[in-house]
């Protein structure tokens, strides 16, 4: 992962991190462990965390999911963790890559502004499992 500057967490990352049920919850638990002590800066945004606070609530009783939220704002708070909002100028960024990709109907818009903001911010690595970001030219980890 030494080559990795920055890496965009999907909401398949999150998700998959908090629930150690899931089939690569250790794989993605190393990756974030190897990212902190390796110095790579994680980005994530607002739409991505806008569904795993629907997602987290769904799968896990309330307070397990709460305390995984609250972790997740903290290091946004602290710095590990940059947060990206999706502003009116990545809104419409989104909305032209939607019209863009007129034969992709099944890429969500969250996902389109996470395209917006990597692109934007030169970001080329995702940790995700959603081959949409792979047909929109970026790199999937772990």
């Amino acid at each position: 992962m030494d080559s990795l500057v920055t890496v965009f967490v999907d909401s398949w990352g999150w998700l998959t991190l908090a629930d150690r049920r899931e089939a690569r919850h250790s794989e993605v638990a190393q990756f974030f462990a190897n990212a902190r002590s390796e110095g790579v800066r994680l980005v994530t945004s607002d739409y991505v965390l806008s569904e795993v606070i629907t997602r987290a609530f769904q799968r896990a009783p309330f307070l397990q999911a709460k305390r995984f939220l609250d972790g997740l704002f903290d290091s946004a708070q602290r710095g590990p963790l940059e947060l990206e909002q999706v502003d009116r100028r990545r809104f419409h960024a989104a909305w032209a890559l939607r019209l863009r990709y007129d034969d992709q109907p099944e890429i969500s818009f969250p996902d389109l502004t996470s395209f917006a903001i990597m692109r934007e911010m030169g970001i080329e690595t995702v940790l995700t499992q959603d081959r949409h970001f792979t047909f929109a030219g970026f790199t999937l980890v772990p």
